[in-house]
C-alpha cells in the first residue's frame, strides 16, 4: 500500500523560472499548496533558471514544515538547481541531504 493513502500530501511543480525575477509568484505557489494538505512534495525537475533567492525559499518551506509538523519533502532537482546550491555553498550530495529533504527512489 502507497503511504499516500496514509499521509495526504500535494504535488507542486516548480515553475522553469525561479530566479530572483520570479520568486514572488513561486513564494505564492508554495504559500498555497502549505495550505491544503499536511505533507507537501515540490518536484524541482522543470527549474532552469535558480539563484539564492530560490535556495533560500526551498530551506525557508522545509524548516517551516518541520516546525509545523508537516512534511516538505523536494524531488527530482534539475542540473540547474544542484548547480545553484553548489555554487551557494552546499558542496557535497550529504550537505544537500542534509538541509533539503528530498524523496529518492520512490520513497
Amino acid at each position: 500500500m502507497s503511504s499516500d493513502v496514509t499521509e495526504p500530501k500535494w504535488s507542486l511543480r516548480l515553475p522553469a523560472d525561479c530566479s530572483i525575477a520570479a520568486i514572488r509568484s513561486v513564494y505564492d505557489l508554495i504559500r498555497d499548496a502549505f495550505g491544503r494538505q499536511d505533507r507537501l512534495e515540490i518536484d524541482c525537475s522543470s527549474v532552469d533558471k535558480a539563484d539564492v533567492t530560490s535556495i533560500q525559499l526551498l530551506l525557508s518551506a522545509a524548516k517551516t514544515g518541520d516546525a509545523q509538523g508537516r512534511p516538505v519533502v523536494l524531488t527530482s532537482f534539475s542540473r540547474s538547481l544542484r548547480n545553484t546550491l553548489r555554487r551557494a555553498g552546499f558542496a557535497s550530495e550529504a550537505m544537500i541531504d542534509q538541509h533539503f529533504p528530498q524523496k529518492k527512489d520512490g520513497m
